[in-house]
C-alpha cells in the first residue's frame, strides 16, 4: 500500500506541469525550494536542537552567487546562525551594488543545463523537483551514516555524547553547515524560478517563516518539513493582499500548533496511522533520525 502510495504521489508530481495552469507550477517550485530550505533547518534544528533565525541570508548567498554566476558566464550550469547574519548579508547585497546591483534588484537570466535553456515553468519545475528529491533521499539517509548517529546521539545527550568521545563543538557546527548547504542550494534554485531578486525578499521575517515551516511540520521529520513548507507556502500566496497582518496569523498559527499538535503534521499523521491500524498510540521513539 505504501508502495502504492508513493508512486501515485510520483506521478502526480510528474505530470502537474501538464494539468495544472502556469501560475501553480511555479507556486509548486517555490514550494520545493521552501520545503528543501525547512529540511536543512530541521537537521539542524532536529539534531542538535539548535534554532537558527539567519537562513534567509543564506538563501540570499546561494540566490545571488547563482545569479551572478548566470549572468557573468552565460555558459555556466546551473549553480547548485544567527538573527544578526541575516541582516549582514541584505546589508552586504545593498552595499555591493556593483555586483548586485542593490535596491535596483537583479534580474536572473535562464538557468541552463549544457546547450539547454531551462526558460519555461516546466522545465524549471522538474529542475527543482529533481533537486529536491536527491535532497530529501540525502537527509533522510544521514541517520544511518557515522556523522549522523553522532548527531542522534548529540540530540540524545550532549553529556552523554561527549563522554562517548564525540566532539561536540565540531558536530554541532558541522550540523549548521550542512544546513546552510541545503539553504544555500534552495537560494539558487529560488533565483531561477523566481527570475529577479532585490534585497526586501530576504528579509528577517522570511527567517522566521523556516522556522514556523519545521514546527508546523513536525521536528525531526523530513516529510513534516515538506508539509509545513507546502502549507505555509499556499497560506503565504494566498495573504498576498494581507501582508502587513502576515506576522499576526503566522504567530497565531505556531501557537494553535504547540498546543493542539505539538508534534506537528508529522506527528499527527502518524497517531492517525496508528489507530487507523488498530494498535494503541505510542510514544515518539527520540532514537529515530529524520524520517
Amino acid at each position: 500500500m505504501r508502495l502504492l502510495a508513493l508512486a501515485i504521489g510520483a506521478a502526480g508530481l510528474l505530470l502537474w506541469p501538464w494539468a495544472a495552469p502556469r501560475y501553480f507550477v511555479f507556486l509548486a517550485s517555490l514550494i520545493v525550494v521552501n520545503a528543501i530550505v525547512a529540511i536543512g533547518l530541521n537537521l539542524l534544528s532536529g539534531y542538535t536542537n539548535q534554532l537558527s533565525f539567519g537562513h534567509a541570508g543564506f538563501l540570499a548567498v546561494g540566490a545571488y552567487t547563482a545569479a551572478i554566476v548566470a549572468t557573468r558566464s552565460p555558459g555556466a550550469p546551473v549553480v547548485v546562525a544567527t538573527l544578526a547574519f541575516g541582516f549582514v548579508v541584505v546589508e552586504a547585497i545593498l552595499n555591493l551594488d556593483g555586483l548586485t546591483r542593490g535596491n535596483d534588484g537583479l534580474r536572473v537570466p535562464a538557468a541552463r543545463l549544457g546547450p539547454w535553456a531551462l526558460a519555461t515553468d516546466t522545465a524549471r519545475y522538474y529542475l527543482v523537483l529533481v533537486v529536491g528529491a536527491v535532497m530529501m533521499w540525502a537527509a533522510g539517509n544521514l541517520a544511518r551514516t557515522r556523522t549522523g548517529r553522532a548527531l542522534l546521539a548529540l540530540r540524545e545527550s550532549e553529556v552523554a555524547a561527549q563522554a562517548s568521545g564525540i566532539h561536540v563543538a565540531r558536530y554541532k557546527t558541522l550540523a549548521f553547515a550542512i544546513s546552510a548547504l541545503y539553504t544555500g542550494v534552495a537560494g539558487g534554485l529560488f533565483a531561477f524560478v523566481v527570475g529577479f531578486l532585490s534585497p526586501d525578499a530576504f528579509d528577517v521575517f522570511l527567517s522566521v517563516d523556516f522556522v514556523a515551516m519545521i514546527i508546523l511540520g513536525g521536528l525531526g521529520s523530513v516529510p513534516g518539513s515538506v508539509a509545513g513548507a507546502a502549507v505555509l507556502t499556499v497560506l503565504n500566496d494566498s495573504l498576498a493582499g494581507f501582508q502587513n497582518y502576515r506576522p499576526l496569523i503566522f504567530g497565531a498559527i505556531l501557537i494553535a500548533s504547540m498546543l493542539f499538535m505539538p508534534g506537528g503534521i508529522a506527528s499527527a499523521v502518524r497517531r492517525l496511522r496508528t489507530r487507523w491500524a488498530g494498535h494503541p498510540p505510542m510514544a515518539p521513539d527520540s532514537r529515530r533520525g529524520l524520517e
